[in-house]
């Protein structure tokens, strides 16, 4: 009795693990498999009752037997292509059609290709041996008779398993294929990036030789010069004083550039666009002669990204410096305050007490300011003010989402000047698929050219 259960346990699994790999598939991959199902099942079974055959139940269920190879196909393709003998030897000549279909997509399922070759033989020579049993019924076959059996075992078999079994070696091939483009564009991408951090590094090297040079020269002489005007000239101690602060505030800045070239994070950064350092800013302007003042609206950026606190610093030391240049006198307010998820700077100034020419500026200050802060996801505001005076504001995410300005993305290096966009997977597959796509469908040729002239054959008979 427990011999007779265990089989019927087997069954109920296996219908069990079909039913869960029909929900787990993809829903394109579901409806296209009713659509072939459907096709075959109206092939095999809708002229049986256009031409009744002579036997009906039976072309009935090789019609049926038919349809069910078309699923099996894709779970069992070595079983599905032994089953296509019945159908090859029975009485339904539409239920033939739907065999070819069946052993051309089983076929490139089965691995290895020794073991497709040994189905399809098994398949071709059962359909032949089967064929002859069949008619062996209404007496001995004959000679014509078996070489026509032979001829449809070939047709709708062994040909297109061939055409199946060239497609499915290909299959790998086109796999290695697409490794070996993805390979060579990442050995040239990688190329690409070592060569340009190798040009970055000789800029950062020439700029440090020269600039840093020049910057620690002018340092050096601004020191000695506040030394000699607080004992010569004490008025002139705090322009002195100012003028070393700023050849060291630029030697500081130039480090940070070169840290950018080299890709090398600023450790300063995380200093940057707090209050204390906004409101050293301010007193920088205020000892340069601004009326500055900081108006100062958060708990402060402690949990902003450093590349918006760097924004936040950027903007400010941009617009006190635009203030002191072009509108030297009016007053200068700073604001900062947070929005939650973005923080908001703006540097306002009203219109100089003594009119002034418009200054020799290109904007290229606020055109880079506009790019840097595009690039975390903010936006910058710069223009006139209906009553007179300039306001400079920006609104920055407190933490971008975008990647950093030293991470160098495959996508942001390819979009650069001096390199093209990678080449696409199909530019090296296609010239192959369609070497071997042809070579299989002229393989087919006979096989359709043999299917239509057998359902001429049945119609007219």
């Amino acid at each position: 009795m427990s011999q007779a259960v265990q089989p019927w346990r087997r069954m109920r699994r296996e219908a069990a693990a079909l039913r869960e790999a029909v929900r787990a598939a993809p829903r394109r991959t579901v409806v296209t498999e009713s659509v072939w199902a459907a096709l075959a099942l109206l092939c095999a079974l809708a002229p049986i009752w256009l031409i009744p055959p002579a036997h009906p139940v039976m072309a009935a269920l090789l019609g049926v037997w038919a349809v069910l190879l078309v699923p099996a196909r894709r779970v069992y393709p070595a079983l599905a292509v032994l089953c296509c003998v019945p159908v090859v030897a029975g009485a339904n000549v539409w239920a033939v059609v739907v065999v070819p279909c069946v052993v051309w997509s089983a076929a490139r399922r089965i691995a290895p290709a020794r073991r497709a070759r040994g189905v399809v033989g098994v398949s071709a020579a059962g359909s032949v041996l089967a064929s002859i049993a069949a008619q062996s019924f209404s007496g001995l076959p004959q000679v014509p008779y078996l070489l026509a059996d032979a001829g449809v075992s070939a047709l709708f078999i062994l040909l297109p398993a061939l055409s199946g079994l060239m497609l499915g070696r290909r299959r790998p091939l086109t796999g290695l294929l697409r490794e070996r483009n993805a390979y060579l564009e990442q050995a040239r991408f990688l190329t690409e990036r070592a060569a340009r951090m190798e040009e970055r590094a000789r800029i950062a090297g020439e700029m440090h030789d020269l600039l840093g040079h020049r910057i620690g020269l002018i340092s050096m002489h601004a020191g000695a010069l506040q030394l000699a005007a607080e004992r010569q000239a004490p008025p002139l101690a705090a322009q002195a004083e100012l003028l070393h602060s700023t050849a060291g505030t630029a030697m500081q800045e130039l480090r940070g550039i070169l840290g950018v070239l080299r890709h090398q994070s600023d450790g300063e950064t995380g200093e940057r666009g707090t209050r204390e350092d906004l409101s050293a800013l301010v007193a920088d302007s205020r000892n340069a002669g601004a009326d500055a003042e900081l108006h100062w609206n958060a708990t402060g950026p402690a949990d902003a990204d450093a590349r918006t606190r760097q924004a936040v610093h950027r903007v400010t030391r941009e617009g006190l410096a635009n203030a002191l240049k072009h509108a030297p006198g009016a007053p200068v307010r700073v604001g900062f305050h947070d929005e939650g998820d973005r923080v908001v700077v703006t540097v306002v100034n009203d219109a100089p007490p003594v009119p002034c020419s418009p200054g020799d500026g290109n904007r290229s200050g606020l055109v880079g300011l506009r790019e840097r802060i595009s690039l975390l996801g903010g936006a910058l505001d710069a223009g006139p003010r209906p009553e007179g005076g300039f306001a400079l504001s920006a609104r920055i995410p407190a933490r971008p989402d975008v990647p950093h300005v030293y991470a160098m993305s495959s996508e942001a290096v390819s979009g650069g000047a001096g390199s093209r966009p990678l080449l696409s997977t199909e530019v090296l597959t296609w010239p192959r698929l369609l070497g071997g796509g042809c070579a299989a469908m002229l393989v087919l040729l006979p096989t359709v050219a043999g299917t239509l002239a057998l359902l001429i054959m049945a119609v007219l008979h």
